[in-house]
């Protein structure tokens, strides 16, 4: 059975428990177990989504064990018979379609420092290559920290899948994806005619006193630079995972903590449905090959 592992950044969870519950028929979900999945979990139980939580160091044996041939098989002189014959084809077609999901959720703290982002998702990359099929990266280019990313594992012996516009750019962060596209995101952009604009997905609203906490030194959420007089609005960037009251009340506290007025905008799963969707069928469709070669 093929396996697609996903290293996901954590303030794309939402994105990913969407695309994930709306593919609970076909893949069967492993979730690298550590501080960051269990706020995960929870969403996943909330859309009706299971998942099965293991260290890294046990998920190639846990893989082995699950993708054991099933117990039920048809003896082969049953086989001439239409119905069992049918009944044969069915399953083998049910395990063609499957395929085992394997997530990595890493913590948002790894932005603080560029070069440890990027040296994480690589480690974590070759150590999930040697039980996967392909790798989705759950990342935009993040500034330019991951930029090369494409580029520096052209060769990797995994297939390697990112998040990846309509004219099949890498978004450059996780509010591009929020927004649809590079494009979508210049447009809002352009659309505040020089005024600086601050962007919360639910995600970022949840999470911005920790960024806070952690990002001394830089400009993402540094209290002096968002109070300057260029800053003016939020752009509150609404999702189908995560909604309602506690949303509205951090994007309230934030706008109120730098004195900006708030602009509603609706979210767009397009870009994680897609690229998780180009992922999965190309991984389904080289394990096939394979089979028959």
């Amino acid at each position: 059975m093929p396996v697609l592992s996903i290293i996901a950044c954590e303030m794309l969870e939402d994105e990913l428990v969407y695309v994930l519950s709306k593919d609970q028929n076909t893949a069967r979900l492993v979730l690298v177990e550590n501080r960051q999945c269990f706020r995960f979990v929870r969403k996943l139980k909330s859309e009706n989504c299971q998942a099965r939580l293991f260290p890294l160091d046990r998920i190639p044996f846990i893989l082995k064990q699950m993708n054991s041939p099933v117990s039920v098989k048809i003896p082969d002189f049953l086989l001439k018979f239409p119905f069992f014959g049918k009944m044969h084809d069915s399953i083998q077609e049910k395990n063609r379609e499957t395929i085992t999901v394997v997530v990595n959720i890493l913590r948002l703290g790894l932005h603080v420092d560029c070069d440890l982002l990027k040296s994480e998702i690589y480690r974590n990359m070759k150590e999930m290559a040697d039980f996967s099929d392909g790798i989705l990266l759950f990342y935009g280019n993040c500034g330019r920290s991951l930029r090369s990313l494409e580029a520096d594992f052209k060769d990797f012996d995994c297939s390697l899948y990112f998040l990846k516009d309509e004219k099949e750019d890498i978004v450059d962060d996780c509010i591009s994806v929020a927004l649809g596209g590079n494009d979508a995101y210049a447009e809002v952009m352009q659309s505040g005619n020089g005024t600086g604009m601050f962007y919360l997905t639910p995600m970022w609203a949840s999470s911005w006193k920790e960024m806070k906490k952690t990002s001394v030194g830089t400009s993402d959420i540094n209290e002096s630079f968002l109070k300057s007089p260029l800053y003016k609005r939020v752009v509150k960037i609404s999702n189908e995972i995560s909604r309602g009251e506690e949303f509205d009340k951090n994007v309230s506290n934030f706008a109120r903590a730098f004195d900006m007025s708030i602009i509603e905008m609706k979210g767009s799963m397009k870009i994680a449905r897609n690229s998780y969707l180009n992922a999965r069928n190309n991984v389904c469709k080289k394990h096939q090959n394979q089979e028959r070669s």
